[in-house]
């Protein structure tokens, strides 16, 4: 028996290691042999998928104290990473550079990556703390007015990985104190609409625009907005919806339920294409007792 307890623990060890340095090679904070970077990344990460959806040691793996230490220590640095190449826009005098975009979005799908990753992991807290840290400073420079008319394809991608992150506290897959998820709202929305808004315009001008919001994409974010408000104390609710209210473009219709709560709809397209919600990654029931919001995008 201890030999077989040997060569057990010997195995769970190799496996350890195979999948930590997977990790490690799957994102861009790995630097040796640049001239594979790419082909490595492609291999590491389809390397860490495999093992988590196949490998029979893996729960003990993730499960492993080390491994959750050592995993947070490469989320860190990805956002880190992520975090130089961003904030170096303001430094430099040619912002429509492809190669700097090119940096900043390598470290983006990095990110997007290991959202995914961690969600199998039951480690997305972490990157979803990360993001909200994060999110002022990171809005502060993409909406520098330099880039107004550049890098169209990093802020949908920034869009994309904050629906994911929007998704996961209005489902309740991460759990936030009632402020960070006020906070959380207060600084994507505006950005987001903004963003619905100039993409769809672009998208109308007859040149090819192939950045436009996706439907999915807008019903998803939609879905998540309305669980998150939904949630929130009724001082933040107010907050919100009266941040709502004084935008010119809102169109809104109030009213009150059987029992006296408030009702409130926003108004951006044909009611009948706004329900039901489908998300491909999390549940969107939009049904709530206290509250119905439709937070539509589609201007």
């Amino acid at each position: 028996m201890p030999i077989i307890s040997d060569i057990q623990e010997t195995e769970l060890s190799g496996t350890k290691e195979v999948f930590l340095s997977a990790i490690r090679f799957a994102t861009s904070t790995a630097d040796s042999f640049p001239q594979f970077e790419d082909d490595l990344r492609t291999s590491a990460q389809e390397q860490v998928e495999f093992m988590l959806e196949d490998d029979e040691k893996i729960p003990l793996v993730i499960a492993d104290d080390e491994i959750k230490v050592e995993i947070r220590i490469v989320v860190s640095k990805i956002f880190s990473s992520f975090e130089n190449e961003l904030f170096s826009l303001i430094l430099v005098p040619d912002v429509a550079n492809e190669e700097i975009e090119k940096k900043i979005m390598l470290c983006l799908f990095d990110l997007e990556w290991m959202h995914n990753t961690l969600l199998k992991m039951d480690l997305v807290k972490d990157f979803v703390s990360h993001w909200a840290n994060i999110s002022s400073n990171l809005l502060k420079v993409i909406q520098d007015t330099r880039l107004d008319s550049v890098m169209w394809g990093l802020k949908m991608k920034l869009i994309e990985v904050t629906s994911k992150v929007l998704e996961a506290v209005g489902y309740g897959t991460v759990v936030l104190p009632a402020e960070s998820r006020a906070e959380l709202l207060k600084t994507w929305i505006p950005y987001i609409r903004k963003m619905k808004s100039l993409s769809d315009k672009m998208s109308k001008t007859g040149s090819a625009f192939p950045y436009k919001m996706s439907e999915d994409l807008c019903q998803c974010i939609e879905g998540a907005i309305v669980s998150l408000v939904s949630a929130l104390p009724s001082n933040d609710q107010a907050e919100i919806l009266a941040d709502w209210m004084s935008a010119e473009q809102e169109k809104i219709g109030r009213g009150f339920d059987s029992i006296g709560n408030a009702i409130v709809t926003l108004y951006l397209i044909p009611e009948e294409e706004t329900s039901p919600h489908k998300c491909p990654t999390y549940p969107c029931s939009l049904k709530r007792d206290a509250l119905e919001l439709d937070m539509d995008l589609r201007m």
